[in-house]
């Protein structure tokens, strides 16, 4: 069974979200990364791109195809995870950890749930299926 932890947010392009204060962590999700296979390489935006909710912002590839990575907020991106360029199973072993893509600076107030994102528990019903 695929791991969804509580307490993330979660985005139907199966991206998930760790929001501290004014920052969200960004990553893809176990079910993701299960469906990719063995991931070779990861293009996530530059430190500076702005990003939109919803737009593509980056690619992840794998031994089985190519996917693009949805920004899953609005905010500009302030750190790329520089570990996956060296090494992109990260994604595979610990997609929640180490596995993370970039953060962003949200453009919401602090405090204010960005639009959209979906609770473990919706995110869960909405793979469902696909398991």
């Amino acid at each position: 069974m695929t791991a969804v932890p509580d307490e993330l947010k979660y985005t139907r392009e199966h991206e998930w979200v760790a929001i501290t204060g004014s920052t969200a962590s960004v990553g893809i999700t176990d079910h993701a990364q299960h469906a990719l296979g063995d991931v070779v390489y990861v293009s996530a935006p530059a430190a500076g791109t702005k990003v939109t909710a919803g737009e593509p912002c980056g690619e992840v590839e794998s031994t089985k195809s190519v996917s693009d990575i949805f920004a899953p907020v609005d905010g500009e991106v302030t750190e790329v995870n520089a570990e996956i360029d060296d090494n992109p199973g990260l994604i595979n072993s610990d997609p929640y950890g180490a596995g993370w893509l970039f953060k962003v600076a949200l453009s919401v107030a602090e405090g204010e749930q960005p639009p959209g994102l979906l609770s473990a528990a919706e995110y869960t019903e909405f793979i469902a299926d696909e398991e």
